[in-house]
This record gives C-alpha cells, structure tokens and sequence, in this order.
C-alpha cells in the first residue's frame, strides 16, 4: 500500500493506540479528504541566532520569546519570521510519513508557513516557521486552523524517526 492516506483512512489511525493525532480541538473541522487540519497553539519570536552544523551535537536553535494573545485570542503580527507551536500532537506509525502545506486562507492574505519533513516513527507536537510577507501585517487567533497535515504511506515499514526530536513538546 502506497500513496496519501484518504479521510478514511485517518478516522482508522485515530482509534489505534497511539492515536495517529491526539489533542484536537475539532475532529470534523480538522479531518480534511486528503489530510488534517493542525492548529496554533503558540506563536514567538526568535530573540537570538541559531546554528546547524556538520554534527547534531553542535546545533544551536535561537530562543525563543513566547507573545500573547489578547483577550479574544487574536495577536496582530507584523511581517516578519515566527516560530509556531501546534496543539496536536502527531503519532506516525513506522509506515507513514507526513508533509504540511499552509492552508489556503493563509496564503490569500500574505502569509505562509515553512514546515519540515514528518518522518515515520515520529511522536510529538511539532514548531514551524511562520512568515508575514503582507506589509500590513496579519491577525491571527489562537487556535486557528493554520496548515493541512498530509500522510503518505510508504512502501514498507522503517526503522522509525529517532532524532532529536522525538516526543518534543509533549506536556
């Protein structure tokens, strides 16, 4: 078996153990024909450099300076570069890979999101960058559908993601 995993085939992950996603808001919404719908959790700035090098051992990532939702939950944001936290947490079974797309809506107001490669095997609740490219910034509320997680099968099971990563940012 190969290829994307389709609504149905989510719905099935979702009731293994480990759930395939865990710590949704709202499964209906976020389910989607080809993918899921993850949702903001967190947005920061990036307060200091960063550094990758030849060896993990010598990688440096920028801290991070958390900003506030106002009290309806909205943050306006310049255009400039944030790191993202999701809510979900993603469990991938050893045969199933992931890449995220922006959703849409976003990309229609001057903004996107640049993701990673979610290996097989991977657990945790991922960060991405989120980028304002419109000169008039971006409102946003927490919570807010912001990229469509998409599954692939592969064609036969690995080994399994065992990087620096895994299980991060699980409370």
């Amino acid at each position: 078996m190969s290829g994307v995993l389709s609504r149905h085939d989510i719905y099935r992950l979702l009731e293994k153990e480990p759930p395939l996603i865990e710590g949704y808001l709202t499964l209906d919404e976020q389910v989607q024909p080809n993918g899921f719908d993850l949702t903001l959790r967190e947005i920061a700035l990036l307060e200091s450099s960063g550094r990758i090098a030849v060896r993990n051992a010598e990688r440096r990532l920028p801290e991070l300076a958390p900003l506030a939702f106002n009290g309806l939950g909205f943050i306006d944001l310049a255009p400039g570069i944030y790191s993202i936290t999701y809510n979900e947490i993603v469990h991938l079974p050893r045969n199933v890979m992931a890449l995220a797309r922006p959703r849409s809506s976003l990309l229609r107001c001057g903004v996107t999101v640049g993701t990673a490669v979610w290996d097989a095997g991977y657990s945790g609740r991922s960060q991405s960058l989120l980028v304002v490219y419109n000169s008039r910034g971006f409102r946003v509320q927490k919570n807010a559908r912001i990229v469509q997680l998409v599954f692939l099968w592969l064609s036969q099971e690995t080994e399994g993601y065992h990087g620096a990563y895994q299980h991060e940012n699980i409370d």
